[in-house]
């Protein structure tokens, strides 16, 4: 007798198959980024549904924007998203050594090793791993601006923004600084007081750090300043116009002389508002509501520069950067709420009219302007400096850096080797095989630099092999190893714990998983056999094309 037990047109693949089919989905997509690591990575081109055209080699922006489907898959685009939002950087290398470790595991499954034991395995490699990354950490101080730049340096390079590296540090670490407080006998930086705008127009060596605020509005009146030098700044979270009634309401008037009383005492209110302003002495008004006409006539007859309608956000920002306090209610506008900036400006970029508060007395919120010569250069700019932003915020944070290209994978493979063998059992095959996912790193940076691979492993093994060669890298302009700390190449502690965390979480529940249930309908997406969810050898097209 048949039972269904399932809707009709499920599809259910069990065991090897389905650890088979997820491992596989998630290589090929750990490939596809795999080609953008290191200072040589290439870049990718997505199009869009619409024909939209992104240009990257940023490995949180690929995933996103790939639009995966296959439900493996989707579980590196998370390691991605996490990240990026953890630490900002190491993207790429979490999704590459995530399949690397499920490339390792596919190995140890075929000759019969248990799952647990695998994933036993991978976490106490991954625990070490995170105890000898502590262990060789090198502290830095957060007034080290030197090494700080290095730091932001390290990341740039391996962006597509040639030319303009050391520019787009320095303004990254100037950033940071300028936001970094001290709390609880902590430093920390809220990069989010960090407004990054993009207007394309000019060159990438023209983007500049105001320290202040810049609006994306215009003057609210014609007849308004454009320009005041000094002076205090208001910033109201209040309309400056007549209140409507909530419930319908109705005024009989009958006479004239009524009508004209009516008006005179509406106009002597918005009057009022527009005097409540100026008493307090202020020179420039914000204000995130409204301002009814009469009173923005009234405000430029005062020779108030003022901008309405402007968001919570950049209010906020303002409040920051100025030392003002944004008031809910106009009455409780005074002279002690007011901020202060030394140029209050409208300026024209491109097509557009931006207000910039500049020159603030110690500004705990700042912006970049980024300019660039199309708008996908402006875009790429902008994740760059997102990137250099977030590994300056981890080092001032923490204040413990590694050296980069490679050399600490290359330590922790060494070092795991030499623990598997302490482990022993089978489990030692499962830290062995992490030791070898962590070589892929230092492996694709010589691949994408056109190195041979085989050449520059044996070189860097051999160097590693000795204690003082500790950081020994990957040195992509002469193709040979070399002295990382030396090249100064530099990157946070943050970044690498994170990326062997984020990796390791998602590759155990991804093993863990021996049963793939589909419903009906949700086929697609990148399956076993490639992006497209086909089978091995299935052409791009699919069925014939003409049917």
């Amino acid at each position: 007798m048949r039972v269904l037990i399932l809707k009709e047109g499920t599809s259910r693949s069990r065991g090897r198959d389905a650890q088979r089919s997820n491992i596989m989905a998630a290589k090929v997509l750990a490939e596809t980024v795999r080609s953008t690591i290191g200072p040589k990575g290439m870049d990718k081109m997505l199009v869009g549904g619409m024909g939209d055209i992104v240009i990257t080699n940023d490995g949180a922006t690929i995933m996103k924007e790939m639009d995966v489907q296959n439900p493996a898959a989707k579980m590196l685009v998370e390691v991605a998203k996490t990240q990026d939002s953890e630490v900002g950087d190491g993207t790429t290398t979490a999704v590459v050594l995530a399949g690397e470790l499920l490339a390792g595991a596919e190995a140890l499954l075929d000759k019969d090793i248990h799952t647990n034991i695998i994933i036993d395995g991978y976490r106490d490699a991954a625990e070490k791993a995170q105890e000898i990354l502590d262990k060789i950490a090198v502290n830095i101080k957060p007034d080290d601006q030197a090494q700080l730049r290095q730091i932001a340096l390290t990341s740039l390079n391996t962006k597509g923004i040639f030319g303009s590296q050391t520019h787009f540090a320095e303004l990254a670490v100037d950033a940071v600084r300028q936001v970094m407080e001290k709390r609880d006998g902590k430093l920390t930086a809220d990069i989010d007081l960090v407004k990054v705008m993009k207007k394309h127009g000019r060159s990438l060596d023209e983007t500049e750090l105001v320290n202040g605020v810049v609006i994306d509005k215009e003057v609210a009146h014609a007849e308004m300043p454009k320009k005041v030098t000094g002076g205090g700044i208001a910033l109201l979270n209040a309309k400056l116009e007549i209140e409507k009634t909530e419930t319908d309401a109705k005024i009989n008037i009958d006479r004239p002389e009524d009508m004209y009383l009516f008006i005179e005492e509406e106009e002597k209110l918005l009057r009022k508002m527009a005097e409540d302003v100026a008493k307090t002495g202020a020179r420039v008004l914000f204000t995130e509501k409204g301002v009814d006409d009469q009173v923005l006539s009234q405000l430029a007859q005062k020779g108030i520069l003022t901008v309405k309608n402007v968001s919570s956000g950049d209010m906020e920002k303002l409040a920051k950067a100025t030392g003002g306090s944004v008031v809910g209610i106009l009455k409780d506008l005074t002279k002690e709420s007011l901020g202060q900036a030394k140029l209050v400006e409208e300026v024209r970029v491109g097509d557009d009219k931006l207000v910039y508060v500049r020159e603030c007395r110690n500004p705990k919120a700042v912006t970049i302007v980024i300019r660039g010569g199309s708008e996908h250069v402006v875009d790429e700019a902008e994740r760059s400096l997102h990137d250099a932003i977030c590994v300056v915020r981890n080092a001032v944070e923490d204040g413990k850096i590694l050296a980069g290209g490679g050399a600490p994978e290359a330590e922790l493979a060494k070092r795991l080797r030499d623990y598997a063998v302490k482990v022993g059992g089978r489990e030692q095959l499962a830290v062995a095989a992490f030791a070898e996912a962590l070589e892929a790193i230092p492996v694709a940076i010589a691949q994408n630099a056109g190195i041979n691979p085989i050449d520059i492993m044996v070189e860097l093994k051999s160097k590693h092999n000795n204690v003082r060669n500790l950081w020994y890298g990957v040195n992509v302009p002469t193709g040979k190893t070399a002295d990382m700390w030396k090249m100064k190449v530099v990157e946070p502690l943050r970044v690498k714990k994170q990326v062997i965390k984020s990796a390791v979480e998602a590759v155990t529940m991804l093993l863990r998983v021996d049963d793939v249930i589909s419903s009906k309908g949700t086929g697609g997406g990148m399956g076993a056999g490639g992006p497209s969810g086909m089978p091995p050898g299935m052409p791009p097209g699919g069925m014939d094309d003409g049917m």
